[in-house]
């Protein structure tokens, strides 16, 4: 089964690469144009949110509970739908909402973090890290309250860098799986 699947992985060496080129591109352009790769990602998001929406709101109607509609799905389908009209009525409403989730969001991990890594001290060594990891997300999500225009871009910033070292980890896969193609027996 390994083996089969190193064929298979090593045959499609090109398209990993390709993800990878593509990831990378994706990357170098997000730090060139930090500004419309946000609105591009709001916008994308507004899309999800509307066709979530739309998906809820059938199933919620279409599958009844004791005769009657999945009313907690046809009001969570109602919510997607206007978030995402809202977000192409409004993006700018829709990124200060997101930045201000996102946020919010880091704040509770770090808080949870930093009180994992006091309940932990006595039993894990190194536990600082747990609880340095969770002050950096409580940093990070007061800044974003803060100022979420710096925030909204370290966010794209992050994206960015996040999608140029996974494409260049996938370029290298893909290279080294190249590379790795003459051991594959040849079909006789």
């Amino acid at each position: 089964m390994v083996n089969g699947m190193f064929e298979d992985l090593s045959r499609a060496w090109g398209w990993i690469a390709l993800r990878g080129f593509v990831s990378v591109a994706f990357g170098i352009a997000a730090l060139a144009w930090p500004g419309l790769t946000l609105a591009v990602l709001v916008l994308v998001w507004g899309a999800y949110a509307f066709a979530d929406g739309i998906v809820a709101l059938i199933a919620g109607l279409k599958f009844k509970m004791g005769g009657k509609p999945m009313w907690p799905l046809v009001l969570l389908g109602l919510v997607g739908i206007v978030a995402g009209v809202i977000t192409f009525l409004r993006p700018g409403v829709a990124e200060i909402a997101l930045l201000a989730f996102v946020a919010t969001w880091a704040i509770l991990i770090g808080l949870l973090q930093i009180f994992g890594a006091i309940a932990l001290r006595k039993v894990i060594t190194n536990e600082w890290w747990m609880a340095l990891s969770g002050l950096l997300s409580v940093v990070f999500g007061v800044i974003v309250l803060m100022r979420p225009q710096a925030g909204a871009l370290a966010i794209v910033v992050i994206i960015a860098w996040y999608a140029i070292v996974y494409g260049v980890v996938l370029l290298m896969l893909g290279f080294r799986l190249k590379s790795l193609t003459a051991r594959i027996p040849r079909p006789a």
